[in-house]
Parts: structure tokens; C-alpha cells; sequence
């Protein structure tokens, strides 16, 4: 029985850790053993599991990172006893998730890895293995990791330093370890990540595009969705909704409240994620829900709203964005990773970032159409492209051909 075994930050928690489980269980029904080591946090699951570090290691590793600038270089004791799990199990193929998030150490992981003979899969969900520190380069428009990174802009973004800034060093020696495992196959999740791998120091690695999947059985349109607006007070009012796991300026809250300023009374915006602080201080024409893992409310207010904005300035693959059009709603985003993998003509509009005026155009333009124009193209092209079950699998097929 061959036997997977995944490392990320979390399991069956957030994005990433969601497609750590949906994998883990696709591949117990085909006949694998499933493992998951995590960093940070869990819910249940049905792979093994196993918890990296403890407490103090954690803060010991956010110590190391805020003061010297060594994001990924503590962590040396809970790295050891991972690699004596993963000896232990011995699985066929070890599959890295996000292996940021303060737990573990690139040294100690890449050495073993590099000699273990094991084949590896990586999956990229942001740049963090490409720079000398910061996850995304989008926002600043820095384009230093392309030559080597130095003196970087972006220093106290996560994972934040306060003194020393090391991002040169850490350049060189990421570059040094995940060039070294010849056993390595990089995943990225969009084709705009393909593209930056291109032109990093990963370029000779081997190389797949492996889209994110959601679950349309969960994500679909909601037959009652007149009766949930008037639950909610809505009633016959255009509903913007904007979703994200936490709010700031560079996730697009400020260009939110402008954008609020623009929009007549007949149009609502409902932001979800936001903190009791921001809700609080939120102006007339915003309701806001804090942070909710409910597939299933969230599913409604997909299913609610007449468009789905997404004014982010950094991401890669936005979730939100296949969330939407798998429940019929059109999305409005900016031009930001692989928004353009997700909406096409038929399905929204991507605009340049900051545009808010072009934003507002598109959004006016989806209103004045009606949802019902686009409905069926939104769903349809959820279900053509991000079906979890169908991208999935494609690393099924990945795991066959390595082994």
C-alpha cells in the first residue's frame, strides 16, 4: 500500500489546508495511507496526523524571524523529530504544502529530503520560496528575487522582521536548498505562478500547473436565495459581497469604503471577515460578518449577492473567486496572480488594481445585465475548471507517474 505524506501550516483549516485533506482523503479511497503534519493548527481529519513543535518552538521561531530576519531557520529540534516520523513511516511520496508559518527548519528538511531518495511534490501557493523573505511581491512591485533579493521593501510585511533585515542571505541560502533536492516537483496552482517559478532559481526544476479545486456540491446556487435576502434585510437591494480570512489595505478594505462612497443607496456592500474592531467603525451602506469557516453560510451569501468583488493587491489563486461563480455569481476582481485563470468575458471582469473606477463601470455594467445573464456561464465554468474532485485527481495521476 503506497503511503503520502503532507506537510503544511495547518490541516482542514483554511485554503491550504482544506486541499491537504481533500487530497489525503482522495487518495485513501484509491488505496493509500494518508498522513498530515502540521505546524499551526487542525481540525479533525482523516489522515493520520501528526503536530510539529510546540509552543515554545513557535514563539522561539517568531523571536528568530522578528529580530534577525530568519523566517524558516529555527525550528531545528521539531524539524529532527519530524524527520524521524517521516523515517518512520517511510511514505512513497512527500507531498510540501505552505512550509512557512514559523515550524519548521529549511536546513534540516531540505538536507533529508535532498538525500532521502524520496520523491517530493511541492505545491507553491505564494512566492515565499522564490524571495528573501516576503510571500508575495505583487503590491510593491519588487522585482529583486528575479537576481537575488537585498535590502528588502517589504521587511516588516509577514513574516515581519522589527531589526535585522537578512533577506540577502536568506536568498542564497533558499536558493542552495531547494535547488539541491533533485528529487523535486514543483506545483504551482495557477499559470501566473508557473511563470514567476519560470524565472526564479526553481526554473530547472520539473514543473506542473495543478489548479485548486472547491466542492460543488457545497458551492452551488441556493434555490431560496429571495427569502435569505429578505432575512437579511436586504430585500430588493444590489448586494456587493467582498470575502476574505481577514481585512487590510493590501487585501483591499480601503479601496472598499472608497468604493462605497461612489455606490448609491440602492446598492449594498457586505464584507465578510472583518474583526468586531472594524465592524464597529464601518460607515452606513457596509455590513459587515467577522471571519466564518461555514462552507455552507458562506455558500448563501455567495449565492445572495449580485456580484463578488475581490480588491486584493496581492494573492495567487483567490478561493473566493471559484466560490463565486460555482454559486452563479459574477465576479468583479482585480488583476492580481491568477485572477485571470478564474474569470472569464462570460463570468466578470478583471480591472487593474486600484482602478476603482473601472471597477465601479464593471460593477454598474453587471447590474444593469442582471445576475441572471450570467448565471449559468459562472457555474458552468466552475464546474469545467475547478472541480476538486477532477484537479485533484490530477495529483493522483502526479503521484503514479513519480513512483
Amino acid at each position: 500500500m503506497p503511503t503520502l505524506f503532507q506537510i503544511n501550516a495547518v490541516c482542514n483549516s483554511g485554503s491550504t489546508g482544506r486541499i491537504a485533506e481533500d487530497i489525503g482523503k482522495l487518495v485513501q479511497k484509491n488505496g493509500w495511507q494518508s498522513y498530515i503534519a502540521f505546524g499551526r493548527w487542525s481540525n479533525s481529519s482523516s489522515s493520520v496526523l501528526y503536530k510539529i513543535g510546540n509552543r515554545v518552538d513557535l514563539l522561539i521561531h517568531v523571536l528568530y524571524t522578528r529580530l534577525f530576519d530568519k523566517h524558516g531557520f529555527a525550528s531545528k529540534r521539531s524539524t529532527r523529530e519530524l524527520v524521524k516520523v517521516i523515517e518512520r513511516v517511510r511514505p512513497d511520496i512527500i507531498h510540501l504544502h505552505n512550509i512557512h508559518g514559523y515550524y519548521l527548519n529549511m536546513e534540516i528538511l531540505f538536507d533529508y529530503l535532498s538525500s532521502s531518495g524520496i520523491q517530493v511534490v511541492w505545491t507553491l501557493h505564494d512566492c515565499w520560496a522564490m524571495t528573501g523573505h516576503c510571500v508575495h511581491f505583487q503590491d510593491l512591485g519588487c522585482e529583486k528575487w528575479l537576481k537575488g533579493c537585498s535590502n528588502c521593501p517589504n521587511k516588516h510585511g509577514y513574516p515581519a522582521s522589527l531589526l535585522k533585515d537578512r533577506s540577502k542571505k536568506n536568498y542564497l541560502q533558499k536558493k542552495e536548498l531547494f535547488t539541491s533536492a533533485r528529487n523535486l516537483t514543483v506545483v504551482s496552482v495557477c499559470h501566473w505562478l508557473d511563470g514567476v517559478v519560470g524565472q526564479s532559481f526553481l526554473s530547472s526544476a520539473k514543473r506542473e500547473v495543478i489548479v485548486n479545486g472547491i466542492d460543488l456540491d457545497i458551492f452551488t446556487p441556493r434555490v431560496h436565495r429571495e427569502e435569505m435576502r429578505v432575512q437579511m434585510g436586504l430585500n430588493s437591494r444590489f448586494m456587493i459581497l467582498a470575502v476574505a480570512t481577514g481585512w487590510n489595505k493590501t487585501k483591499g478594505l480601503d479601496d472598499i469604503l472608497r468604493l462605497r462612497e461612489l455606490l448609491s443607496h440602492q446598492e449594498v456592500i457586505v464584507v465578510v471577515g472583518l474583526t468586531k474592531r472594524q465592524i464597529k467603525n464601518l460607515p452606513s451602506g457596509i455590513i459587515g460578518i467577522e471571519k466564518t469557516e461555514n462552507v455552507h453560510q458562506l455558500a448563501d451569501l455567495y449565492s445572495m449577492a449580485d456580484v463578488l468583488i475581490n480588491p486584493t493587491y496581492q494573492d495567487t489563486l483567490p478561493t473566493v473567486n471559484m466560490e463565486s461563480l460555482a454559486c452563479g455569481t459574477p465576479v468583479v476582481a482585480y488583476d492580481t496572480g491568477g485572477c485571470k485563470d478564474i474569470v472569464d468575458r462570460d463570468t466578470g471582469y478583471i480591472v487593474e488594481r486600484g482602478d476603482l473606477n473601472s471597477m465601479l463601470v464593471s460593477i454598474t455594467r453587471i447590474r444593469h445585465k442582471g445576475k441572471s445573464h450570467y448565471e449559468a456561464a459562472c457555474r458552468q465554468r466552475a464546474v469545467d475548471c475547478f472541480d476538486r474532485a477532477e484537479r485533484y485527481l490530477d495529483y493522483l495521476k502526479l503521484y503514479d507517474r513519480l513512483l
